[in-house]
């Protein structure tokens, strides 16, 4: 992210659809946008997420974001208006005032996380998903056969932690859709189960939570571990390229966890 505030650059853009704007509140969440935030003003208030319209990922994830918003009914905060100027792509969704879910072993978050990753694998790929294969765990498997494992026709969340499920009274909200891709249905809930794992569930206890999920249920359990000991090869890979970085670290220390538990060998 720039060190250059965005504000006074993608405020005029915001005010064309909100008329004008009495504050703007910067969010925790969105790290990969230049500026997400709520957005208070006579018409909202609104949640914004801007980024710098240039060539790159980071764009196209918030492209995707804004096409795949209108296929995910209510699971998510519906976009209202977008904006796409020379300079800055900006997209104005509902404001959800939620907090961040809590995946700790006796949060009572946890059901309701669990039944909305089951709404999210209950979705029908949209045909402009169609094209978004999932391949970011391929170089991670052991050989091609295993990367194969990976592919399916689930729309996936594909970034499933306790920031991206907003709470709000009995109800959670999957927001943040910065990549959905098309792939294996276990791919989200074994995603739920690494992350259960980090907040110090036993990897039993993750799996159970996975259990009431037919997408885990129904998986085959090669694919599972193909799918963990690729994890583990990917988190080791990402924290020693950057030790500094203790999330890294305590995510790799949950992937040798879980495939410690699935009875896979270490490489």
């Amino acid at each position: 992210m720039d060190t250059e505030l965005p504000e006074p650059a993608v405020l005029p853009l915001i005010e064309e659809h909100t008329g004008p704007v009495a504050g703007i509140r910067r969010t925790e969440r969105g790290f990969s946008s230049d500026l997400t935030a709520v957005v208070d003003c006579a018409r909202g208030p609104f949640f914004v997420k801007a980024m710098r319209n240039r060539p790159g990922g980071r764009r196209n994830s918030l492209i995707r974001e804004k096409r795949i918003n209108a296929c995910l009914g209510h699971i998510a905060p519906p976009l209202l208006w977008d904006v796409e100027a020379e300079d800055w792509l900006v997209l104005g969704f509902e404001a959800v005032e939620g907090r961040s879910s809590d995946f700790a072993p006796d949060s009572p978050d946890l059901p309701l996380v669990v039944d909305a990753i089951g709404e999210i694998g209950r979705l029908s790929l949209p045909r402009i998903a169609q094209d978004w294969t999932e391949t970011r765990w391929d170089r991670f498997a052991a050989d091609s056969s295993e990367a194969e494992l990976f592919r399916g026709d689930a729309l996936l969340h594909t970034d499933i932690n306790p920031s991206n499920f907003l709470v709000v009274k009995r109800r959670v909200w999957a927001v943040d859709w910065a990549w959905p891709t098309r792939g294996a249905r276990f791919i989200d809930p074994a995603l739920l189960v690494l992350q259960l794992i980090a907040a110090d569930h036993t990897p039993g206890s993750a799996e159970n939570w996975a259990e009431r999920l037919p997408a885990w249920r129904e998986a085959a359990p090669q694919a599972v571990d193909a799918f963990a000991a690729a994890n583990l090869r990917m988190y080791r890979a990402a924290a020693n390229r950057k030790p500094e970085a203790a999330w890294l670290k305590a995510m790799a220390n949950a992937c040798q966890t879980w495939t410690e538990h699935r009875g896979l060998t270490s490489e």
